[in-house]
């Protein structure tokens, strides 16, 4: 009966010891409602082909934990707290270009050509995106400032602009990367005009 108790004591001592799991969250829309399969024709006939870089971010948002403002605050910026159980399923850059992409590949009916080995097609849309400021405090405010380019290949044509965003972000972690896609999504649509300007 003893021996019995200790280990019962001994199991919830080593249950109450053991660190958190982190959970991991990501930019992308769920399955069934992101990027089409294939390229699909322009009223021209020709398929849209996109390049989408991997999106540069700011040292201090580069790194697997979501970085936050205080709850409820209105400037992300001013106090920033690291949140060690709450993770971007990829790298911010990977998983930023992820998201871009997807939204992109929807919006224009077209293909991502970035890391498929294609070659011949042509016009390629190549996109890159560079977040200046990307912030939000669950329970305030989020928002972002996203410069971005759209450059057509072969004739190297270009097109370029920033997105703006300030919106809320509601409670907790989950309001927080639903802002982040909110952003996102508006950034996309910008960039789609961007490439809609370009097409002959």
């Amino acid at each position: 009966m003893a021996n019995t108790l200790a280990a019962a004591a001994l199991a919830a001592l080593l249950a109450g010891c053991a660190s958190p799991e982190p959970r991991y969250y990501t930019l992308a829309q769920a399955s069934g409602t992101g990027a089409a399969a294939a390229p699909q024709a322009t009223p021209q006939g020709k398929p849209v082909w996109i390049e989408v870089a991997p999106v540069h971010v700011p040292e201090r948002l580069n790194r697997a934990e979501l970085v936050v403002g205080e709850d409820g605050s209105a400037d992300g910026d001013s106090r920033l707290r690291r949140l060690e159980l709450a993770r971007w399923s990829a790298p911010l850059p990977d998983e930023l270009r992820d998201a871009l992409s997807q939204r992109l590949q929807a919006a224009l009916d077209a293909q991502d050509t970035y890391r498929q080995g294609l070659s011949g097609v042509e016009p390629v849309y190549r996109i890159t995106a560079d977040v200046v400021r990307l912030d939000a405090a669950p329970g305030g405010r989020a928002g972002a400032l996203i410069n971005w380019t759209v450059r057509r290949l072969p004739d190297g044509k270009l097109a370029s602009g920033q997105s703006r965003a300030d919106l809320p972000a509601g409670s907790g972690v989950d309001g927080v990367v639903a802002a982040y896609r909110q952003i996102l999504a508006g950034a996309a649509d910008d960039i789609a005009g961007g490439v809609r300007a370009l097409q002959p």
